[in-house]
């Protein structure tokens, strides 16, 4: 299945985003095909304010457990996050 995960940062916290970047990135790459996008969300001004990623997973607490693994969310970048199963129509 595939699940799209929707973070949004806390406020003010574009410290702790860039601090952990390079730790997100290698994540995402050592996860494989189980990454089919991923992205910042930007604010009008373009400064990253939240992430859009999207899994393909077996289950949503295998997409669960992949979130709550992200380097980001284990330094408390996030506000929320959002999981929801996505039907991919075009593209």
């Amino acid at each position: 299945m595939q699940v799209a995960l929707i973070c949004r940062d806390k406020p003010n916290s574009l410290d702790t985003r860039m601090a952990n970047r390079p730790a997100h990135l290698d994540y995402l790459k050592s996860s494989g095909d189980m990454v089919l996008q991923a992205g910042a969300l930007p604010n009008a001004e373009g400064t990253p304010t939240g992430s859009l990623i999207v899994l393909e997973v077996a289950s949503l607490t295998d997409a669960k457990d992949w979130a709550t693994n992200d380097p980001y969310a284990k330094a408390g970048l996030f506000e929320d996050v959002h999981i929801a199963e996505w039907k991919k129509v075009i593209g």
